[in-house]
This record gives structure tokens, C-alpha cells and sequence, in this order.
């Protein structure tokens, strides 16, 4: 037991040294491998001598059913971003106002994934992804596998940090070479990659991944008589945690610009991917002066780098057919990687977008990608054209069943019914994360299922546990891969309604639609009963909506399908409590103008329709109440005139948190 003992500090220590001072100093690499043998052969002999420390856990072979949840003792928020000099000074202007002067501390911003790691006497005891903020995912035995990760701190203390995770840019490419030798499927980037990789069931399939972590935030550092988070940050270095070594307290905002300029000009020479820049106010009892929003500390944001832009070759234009039928050009790019991905396709809109901008093929052009938005063509570069460049040109069939093209407004349609290309796009729709949120059913799988029979219909996914044993047949799918498959099309068979109603595809029936349809009505047999003028009586829901819904409901192939999805167990009815809903907003129509300090229009429209309250864009007698932000404009003076209900920003805060 001493020579156990002995050897697990003196790996550990090599650990520390090596993955997270970046210092190898104790060991060889020989006496390393030899040290970690007689330990694996102490632990087969002795497994009762095994510690929660033991380099060991590193290995993984921890392998879970299915994630428990965790609630984090301390909510994991957002940080608000920024995404120019301006709006950075405004961020420094608005402490600057509350009698503060700042000093930042300037972090780089990682692309990977939030993680927070808990600590009892100075062993870990649970790690969890960020979730919704209030509850993540138990992933512990996944963490356990990282290198950078203690398993036992420097002291014995209770305590909880946040970081990221991550995969650097070399350990992508090596796995994607080996995956495509074996046949899969290269991963995109190193986010998704980071993001597949730690919510694998098996540990020993993290641990091969070589997942890496910085830790960057001590959620509760007073209670470690700690008074900047600059002191937190090297307080964390030395309980054996790793943070960044580019981290930089700085003395003003200048130097915040500074930082920013710095580091995104060397991006690109960084092991890993970063998308920004963090920027904390670094005093902590000015950080509790500045205080927090529903969602957001005021003392911090998030400066997001520009989108990239990178110039390529436009091969050629295909056409592709969607799933309500519109016919879309795309350019067939020379690959070029973007943004961490190797983009060769991007999409050109329609006809007007293409003669606009006056699009040829075999141009020079500049493509344009922000996160994860799919890549568009931003202009041409008209000064590389050498004259040979083949105008656009609109085509006048389906490019699947070949029947005639019908044009509506901007917009070409197939309106054969019997097109095959739309009903891929509709299972496509029908599974997708907004829809009915079927994991591991993704674009290429549907296609190569329908295309070998197995679906064809919407009630087809739920039979496909009836083709297991052709599945595992399959190039790329193994029987665990197959069970996940099929574990998670089960899952969604317990979905609320209004994913259902905006899954089947229904014309004019986005998310909003479909929420106010679920919330109104109950179920699926209600709706189908309603008529046209019963449906259009309902707020937001207008007269064309209103035909569209009742149509679709008129088709009796559509019931038949709808009854072979409610026999194989798909839920038909509203769950309340999906959608929360309060007095405040429930039912009212809310519009909002001006610019909000604490979240962006998207945002807060999120948060009224998740409450049952409706945005519309303009301000009308059917308007409930205006919330307004700065500069609010005319919007601002027709609410007064017609006597309806202002909010400002902390009015709207207030009723936010009061349903909270």
C-alpha cells in the first residue's frame, strides 16, 4: 500500500507538471510508462487499495446508460456579447457611470463547452455541462478521463469552478485521418467534436478523444478571502487547476482594444479555436456594485471576432429542391476551409439575390459564415474576372421530377406532389432540433434511408426498429450506434404538441404558430375539428394561416398519417408546463423597440413567447404593451396616443424575474 500510495503522487505530479505547467520535469518518458504499469499491476492485485485520484481514471471504461441531471448550486449564466469597438466602450462607459474605475481582466474566448467541476475536501466529486443554466448534464466520468483535470487538489478545499473544454486543431486532424481511413465520417470542427466526445455513454471513448480544458471562473470567490478575479484566477493555478496563460489584467479600455487587435491577428497561430475575447471587470466588490440581469452579470461580456470572410472559386450552381417545394441555387465551391470547417457549398438564395449581385460561374467570390449559419455568397470580386464566367441562369424544371417550375413572388416552386426530393426535405424538417429534436437522424441518414426504402413517411421513423438487422449492414453503423439511434427516436415520442404541429410541416406553421395553436387547442383532434373562421378568431392567427391549417387537416392522407404516428405512440396532446405561461404575458401581444442593454430582440422575444405572450413587429389597438429600450423612435409615441401599456428595460427585467 505505501508503494501504491508512492506511485500515485509521483505520476500525479508528472501530470501536473506536464499537461498543466506545460514543464515536464520529474519523469522520463520510460519511467513514466514504467511507474504506470507497476501501478495498473498494484490496482489488478489490490483493487481495494484504488483512490479517486488514481492516474489510473484517466483511461476511462466508465460506461453509463444514459445521463443524470445535476443542479448547479450557482447558476451558469450567459455573458452578454459585443460586437464592435462601440459597443465594447459603451460596455466601459456604463461602469464608468456607476462611479467605478475599472481595471479587465481580458480572457480569450475558447469554442468548446461550458464545464463546472465540484470539489469536496479537495477531491472531485461531480462535473456538469452548463445545460439551461439552472441544470446540466452529469458527465463526470467523461472529465475524469481528461488530463488537465485534477482528480485531487492541492488543499483540501470544497469548491466549485467553471471552465472549457475543448479539442485542439492537431487532435482533430489526427482523428479525422483516422476516421476517414476507417471509413466515418470526419468530424466538422473542434467544437462539435469536444461536444460529441464528452457526452460519449463510454468513457474510454472520451479518453481516446485527448479532450483538453482551461479553467476560468471561481463562482463564489469571496468565500476564499479573495477580493479580484484576477487573484482567483492564480488562486485556481495553484489548487492544480489550469488556466490560460494569454489571460492579461489591464489597466483601461484601450489596452482592452489592444488586447483584442493582438490576438486576433495571431487566431489563426493558436492550437485551438477561440471566437472572441472576454472582458471582466476585475474587482469584486465593483462587480457586485455592477450587479446582474435575468440572464446576464452587467461587469462582463463577450466581444464575438467578425464573421470570416474568405475567397474562393464558384465552380458551378446546383439546385436543390426544399421541402415546401421551393427550388433553391447553390454555389458548388472550391473547398476552403471557414471558421474551423471545409466549406464547399453555400447558398445563393434565390434568382434576384444571384442577378443582383451578378453571380457567374466560375467567378471569384467571397463567402461568408458566422458560427454555425450556413455559408452564404457575399459578393463577387469583380476585378479577378478574366471574361470566360458563365452568367447565372434560373432553371425552368425540378431538377428531381422534372416537372415545370411555378414562380411565387421571389421564389420558385415544384408543385408536383409526388416530388421525391420534398418529402426528404419533410423527414428531414420532421426530425430536425426545432422539430421533433431526433438526435443521430440527421440530414445524410435520412436521405440513405429513404433512398434504401426504409423511410418514406413520417410514421416510418418509428418503425425503423423493424430494420435493425439490415441496419447494422450498413457502412457506419454499429449496434450501438443503431441503439442511440433508436433510444432517441423512442424519446420523442414524448414531445409535447406543439413540436408535432411544427414538425408535420404545415405551410405558414412556424414555432410560434405552432405553440399558440398547441396551447389553444389541447390536442391534435381539436385542431383537426376546427374550421377556418374558428381558427382566425384566435390572436396571431390570421386568415391565411387559418386556410393553410384547416387544408392541411382537410387532406385525409395527412389524418391517415397522423393516426399511424398517434398508434405507434407519438403524443397528441399539449403537456402543459413545456410552455410556461404567466397573467403578465400570457395572451398578450407585446412589441418592442429601441435597443436593450441586458439581451437582444431575439432574446427577449424568446422569453415573452416561452411566458404565452406574442411579439408582432408594429404597434396597433391590438397591442397589449410596449417595451421599450433606448432610442425607441415612432413606435414609442402611437403607444401613448393609443393609450397602451410602456415598459422599460428594468420594467420588463422585473416581470421577467417575477415568473422566474
Amino acid at each position: 500500500m505505501d508503494r501504491y500510495n508512492e506511485l500515485v503522487e509521483l505520476i500525479n505530479k508528472a501530470n501536473y507538471e506536464y499537461h498543466v505547467l506545460d514543464n515536464p520535469t520529474t519523469l522520463t518518458d520510460e519511467e513514466y510508462d514504467n511507474y504506470l504499469r507497476e501501478l495498473y499491476d498494484i490496482e489488478a492485485k489490490h483493487p481495494e487499495f484504488k483512490r479517486d485520484d488514481s492516474p489510473t481514471s484517466k483511461i476511462g471504461g466508465v460506461v453509463l446508460d444514459k445521463f443524470a441531471k445535476i443542479t448547479h448550486n450557482i447558476p451558469m449564466m450567459s455573458l452578454a456579447d459585443v460586437f464592435n469597438e462601440d459597443e465594447i466602450r459603451e460596455f466601459d462607459n456604463r461602469i464608468r457611470k456607476e462611479g467605478i474605475t475599472p481595471k479587465y481582466v481580458c480572457e480569450l474566448k475558447i469554442d468548446g463547452l461550458s464545464v463546472s467541476l465540484r470539489y469536496e475536501n479537495g477531491v472531485l466529486v461531480s462535473a456538469a455541462t452548463r445545460g439551461d443554466g439552472i441544470t446540466g448534464e452529469d458527465i463526470t466520468h467523461n472529465v475524469k478521463t481528461i488530463k488537465q483535470v485534477p482528480l485531487k487538489l492541492s488543499e483540501p478545499v470544497s469548491i466549485e469552478v467553471r471552465g472549457e473544454i475543448y479539442m485542439s486543431k492537431k487532435t482533430l486532424d489526427v482523428l479525422n485521418k483516422e476516421r476517414i481511413s476507417n471509413g466515418e465520417v470526419p468530424l466538422k470542427n473542434c467544437r462539435n467534436a469536444a461536444a460529441g466526445s464528452i457526452r460519449q455513454l463510454d468513457s474510454s471513448i472520451a479518453a481516446k478523444r485527448n479532450l483538453e480544458v482551461w479553467i476560468y471562473h471561481l463562482p463564489d470567490p469571496e468565500d476564499y478571502g479573495i477580493k479580484t478575479h484576477f487573484e482567483a484566477l492564480e488562486y485556481m493555478k495553484r489548487l492544480g487547476f489550469r488556466t490560460n496563460p494569454n489571460n492579461r489584467l489591464v489597466d483601461s479600455i484601450d489596452d482592452v482594444m489592444n488586447f483584442i487587435h493582438e490576438k486576433g491577428e495571431k487566431r489563426e497561430e493558436l492550437p485551438y479555436d477561440i471566437d472572441g475575447v472576454v472582458i471582466k471587470l476585475n474587482d469584486l466588490k465593483d462587480q457586485q456594485r455592477m450587479g446582474y440581469t435575468a440572464r446576464y452579470p452587467k461587469w462582463a461580456c463577450a466581444y464575438k471576432f467578425p464573421a470570416q470572410v474568405v475567397s474562393t472559386k464558384l465552380k458551378d450552381i446546383k439546385f436543390t429542391v426544399g421541402r415546401t417545394g421551393q427550388v433553391t441555387p447553390n454555389a458548388i465551391l472550391e473547398p476552403v476551409m471557414v471558421m474551423g470547417s471545409l466549406v464547399s457549398k453555400a447558398t445563393l438564395h434565390n434568382e434576384e439575390y444571384c442577378r443582383s449581385k451578378d453571380i457567374r460561374i466560375g467567378d471569384i467570390v467571397k463567402i461568408i459564415k458566422a458560427g454555425d449559419v450556413i455559408p452564404r455568397v457575399e459578393n463577387v470580386v469583380f476585378e479577378m474576372r478574366k471574361g470566360d464566367e458563365i452568367p447565372f441562369k434560373m432553371i425552368k424544371e425540378c431538377p428531381i421530377c422534372h416537372s415545370e417550375l411555378v414562380k411565387k413572388e421571389a421564389n420558385y416552386y415544384c408543385i408536383n406532389d409526388e416530388c421525391p426530393k420534398k418529402d426528404i426535405e419533410a423527414l428531414i424538417h420532421f426530425a430536425s432540433r426545432d422539430a421533433m429534436n431526433i438526435e443521430g437522424l440527421g440530414d445524410a441518414i435520412i436521405e440513405d434511408f429513404y433512398n434504401l426504402g426504409y423511410l418514406t413517411t413520417y410514421s416510418d421513423i418509428y418503425r425503423l426498429n423493424n430494420h435493425v438487422d439490415e441496419l447494422k449492414l450498413l457502412e457506419g453503423f454499429g449496434e450501438k450506434s443503431i441503439n442511440n439511434l433508436l433510444e432517441n427516436i423512442e424519446r420523442s415520442k414524448e414531445n409535447s404538441l406543439e413540436r408535432l404541429l411544427y414538425a408535420i410541416g404545415i405551410r405558414y406553421v412556424g414555432q410560434k404558430t405552432a405553440k399558440i395553436l398547441a396551447r389553444e387547442f389541447k390536442n391534435i383532434d381539436s385542431i383537426i375539428n376546427a374550421d377556418a373562421p374558428r381558427l382566425s378568431s384566435i390572436r396571431d392567427i390570421g386568415d391565411v394561416i387559418a386556410s393553410s391549417v384547416e387544408r392541411y387537416f382537410a387532406d385525409e392522407d395527412n389524418i391517415k398519417e397522423l393516426k399511424e404516428l398517434e398508434c405507434l405512440g407519438v403524443n397528441m396532446q399539449f403537456i402543459a408546463g413545456e410552455i410556461a405561461s404567466s397573467s403578465l404575458f400570457d395572451g398578450k401581444t407585446f412589441v418592442l423597440t429601441g435597443t436593450l442593454d441586458s439581451m437582444s430582440r431575439d432574446e427577449a422575444k424568446d422569453k415573452i413567447e416561452a411566458l404565452g405572450g406574442n411579439c408582432t413587429g408594429s404597434v396597433s389597438k391590438k397591442t397589449d404593451v410596449l417595451i421599450c429600450g433606448k432610442d425607441p423612435g415612432s413606435k414609442y409615441d402611437k403607444a401613448q396616443s393609443l393609450g397602451i401599456e410602456i415598459w422599460n428595460e428594468e420594467d420588463f427585467i422585473s416581470h421577467l424575474g417575477d415568473n422566474s
